[in-house]
């Protein structure tokens, strides 16, 4: 099999593949964007020369905002008012205007009021993280030493639901902790639609507020305007006949927040990577059959991922493995408010079932490929499933390696081509490669753990679509 790794792709075609899908434009589901690549990447597959190349629908819902604005003033002259312009919260409620006396949500009584919430990105010691982490493979030795900033406060992550919950009639997140000037902050993405309105706006925006709170009592209104409806967007979907009658699935997604060259043009072309290079490969030495996914929605609650395991329920018995693979990123700094790609690969995460074979697997393919800075980590060991757009595989029961980064511009238009870790494209293809190629002679139950009890009871929890 080692003669068939020269055959992957070159940085250069899939830095291609890339550019080209970010040269595109924004690519939320349902955007112009979005639909383009869903046939261009069933056209690649095809002259890939996959087989069963197909479009399959799913209902979505989509947002589509137009404008949001928040306006400020000293309570009972609104002949002061100052006005700013931001990014409506996703899915959030459009509102022609919604007006209230503004409530800190440190100080708790948020009920009837606007809440208003200062925003810092967190930083994680990688040390914490060792503490989570099943095994890693770091050759440099820096990761104990690493502070990673991640693009979320995470301890107020869901804290617009908690205002909604307290009774506010609307949230305004003033992103004052991130180390950029932006309002374009795509979070949240799990497509539930808040009942109140909200709003983002810019760190510099954002201080002028809260010196204007600080000064007195205010009161508020937010005006967005934005449309919510459900349309059809379609998973790509290709195969490849393969030694045996088991099945190996690689997915990854096409949508994106913005044009978004790391979440996730990346992905698309680690999976366009791994559908070349089996396809070169002669069928016998194909581990087993191969299906190659790039799912719709995950910017709408990961709604492409769940459309295909409730669709495909049969499957999954016959699975030996999912991987799932996303974010070939570079680590960033901010200079002078810049956000600016370092030469070092930013941390990675991978996800994978505990057994102990295929552990082994994906540190030896790590290693065999040089995957610096690579954190292995339990499906559960950060949340209650993997941190992907695959996570809803973890509930199915099937055997999971899945890939990740969280650079801290994932979600805001700066994650552009120069983003992407092009030195690490061809690598972590060959590592994807070898792990598969890992799976000879492994049946379903191979590598297989079974479901805790509350976990199996999520299971049949998962939606359909």
């Amino acid at each position: 099999m080692a003669k068939y790794f020269d055959q992957a792709p070159t940085s250069k075609e899939m830095m291609g593949w890339i550019e080209n899908i970010y040269q595109q434009g924004i690519r939320r589901a349902g955007y112009p964007a979005d639909s383009w690549i869903e046939e261009w990447a069933a056209e690649q597959f095809r002259d890939t020369g996959l087989e069963d190349v197909r479009l399959e629908p799913l209902n979505t819902p989509i947002w589509r905002p137009k404008s949001a604005h928040f306006e400020i003033w000293p309570t009972g002259q609104p002949d002061q008012a100052i006005r700013f312009t931001g990014l409506a919260l996703p899915y959030s409620t459009p509102t022609e205007g919604t007006e209230g006396r503004l409530a800190r949500m440190e100080d708790g009584e948020v009920s009837g009021g606007i809440a208003v919430q200062e925003i810092t990105f967190s930083q994680v010691p990688q040390s914490q993280l060792a503490e989570r982490a099943t095994d890693l493979y770091d050759p440099e030795g820096v990761l104990p030493d690493l502070v990673q900033m991640v693009p979320f406060d995470l301890p107020h992550v869901l804290d617009f639901d908690v205002a909604a919950k307290n009774g506010a009639t609307a949230y305004v997140g003033l992103l004052t902790g991130v180390p950029w000037e932006t309002s374009d902050f795509y979070w949240p993405y799990d497509a539930e639609r808040r009942p109140i309105p909200g709003i983002w706006l810019s760190g510099n925006d954002g201080r002028k507020v809260r010196e204007l709170m600080a000064s007195g009592a205010c009161e508020g209104r937010i005006v967005s305007d934005a449309t919510l409806t459900e349309e059809t967007t379609h998973n790509v979907i290709g195969t490849l006949p393969g030694a045996s009658d088991h099945w190996v699935i690689i997915g990854s997604h096409h949508d994106g927040p913005w044009a978004s060259a790391v979440e996730d043009a990346s992905g698309v072309s680690l999976v366009l990577a791994q559908a070349k290079f089996w396809a070169s490969v002669p069928q016998e030495l194909r581990p087993h059959n191969m299906l190659f996914l790039l799912t719709s929605g995950h910017m709408a609650g990961a709604a492409g991922t769940q459309a295909f395991i409730a669709d495909h329920q049969d499957l999954f018995p016959q699975v030996v493995l999912e991987m799932h693979l996303e974010h070939v990123a570079r680590r960033a700094d901010v200079i002078d408010g810049e956000v600016v790609p370092s030469d070092d690969p930013e941390v990675r995460w991978w996800f994978a079932t505990q057994a102990p074979a295929l552990e082994n697997l994906v540190l030896d393919s790590l290693a065999a490929e040089d995957i610096k800075r690579s954190w292995l980590l339990s499906p559960t060991a950060l949340a209650p499933n993997p941190a992907t757009d695959g996570a809803y595989f973890y509930y199915t029961g099937v055997p999971l390696v899945q890939y990740i980064c969280t650079p801290i511009y994932i979600f805001d238009p700066r994650d552009t081509p120069d983003k992407v870790d092009e030195p690490s494209l061809v690598p972590l293809s060959k590592a994807a490669a070898r792990i598969i190629a890992g799976t000879v002679g492994c049946d379903p139950d191979t590598l297989r753990i079974p479901l805790a009890g509350d976990e199996a009871a999520a299971s049949a929890a998962v939606p359909e679509s």
